[in-house]
């Protein structure tokens, strides 16, 4: 029964992982194909990792996995926001029919 719960899991993760690679490849600018490959890489990389985890228990891939998955959870929200920040700062553009630039609003009143 618990291999079958990993390999929804990893099922799960893998369309996750799918959706942000067409993000990537359909979305206008740097930020919003950061957006979509952040999250979606994130939570399907996550899933993968953690169906292995279950499939594989407490063996050494297992506590492996599980690793890698608070490495990933930590670090790339992190990483992500630091390329918009950095993709900023360098004059990179929105996309034409952004609504709003938050960080020029924060810039502009002080808040940075």
């Amino acid at each position: 029964m618990s291999e079958i719960i990993g390999y929804i899991f990893i099922v799960i993760g893998l369309a996750f992982d799918i959706l942000g690679c067409i993000g990537l490849i359909r979305l206008p600018d740097v930020y919003n194909r950061l957006q979509a490959t952040t999250k979606c890489v994130t939570m399907g990389t996550c899933s993968i990792l953690f169906g292995v985890f279950v499939i594989k228990g407490f063996s050494s891939t297992g506590i492996k996995a599980i690793l890698c998955l608070v490495f990933l959870i930590l670090t790339a929200p992190v990483a992500a926001h630091a390329l918009a920040r950095g993709a900023h700062a360098s004059g990179v553009k929105l996309w034409s029919k952004s609504v709003c630039d938050m960080y020029e609003q924060d810039k502009g009143e002080g808040k940075r």
